[in-house]
């Protein structure tokens, strides 16, 4: 009897000393702080409201970015539906070439533009007309002061 009463006594001051015990309360001395918890929980939901407006503001910049793609395609489909005669300047299959001979002739003053061709080719036209009549009398003019072999292309 004295072994069981002198074992329990060591089993409670050795289990009254730990500190986890004692946060855990089992011997009646440690309570949960509710407005710990309380306050934790308030950081938790507005850490979760923060990430949700970086959420949603990274989605309204990227519907931005597409609505300013859509409307800028939509205005050079425009742009080429109407002005569908251009004075071409050169033709390559090579993107790189085309792009450096219409920087060629931008460095000139003149608003070019690179066409796609059906065939695979690039186009480069130094100006665009809306009409056949315009871009013919134009064409002798700039064969004559610009550009020999310059032609006029019709995008359909």
């Amino acid at each position: 009897m004295k072994k069981l009463i002198f074992i329990l006594f060591t089993i409670s001051i050795a289990f009254s000393s730990c500190e986890f015990v004692k946060k855990k309360g089992w011997f009646g001395s440690g309570k949960t702080d509710t407005m710990e918890i309380y306050l934790h929980r308030q950081d938790s939901i507005r850490i979760a409201d923060s990430l949700q407006k970086v959420i949603d503001r990274q989605k309204a910049i990227e519907q931005a970015r597409l609505d300013a793609i859509q409307k800028a395609e939509l205005e050079r489909l425009d742009r080429l539906a109407r002005f569908k005669y251009h004075i071409v300047v050169g033709s390559f299959l090579t993107p790189l070439y085309a792009d450096e001979w219409s920087d060629y002739y931008n460095s000139m003053d003149y608003d070019t533009e690179i066409l796609k061709a059906g065939n695979g080719f690039n186009l480069v036209s130094a100006r665009k007309y809306d009409n056949m009549k315009d871009a013919v009398i134009d064409l002798r003019h700039f064969m004559d002061t610009v550009q020999i072999d310059a032609w006029v292309y019709i995008n359909e």
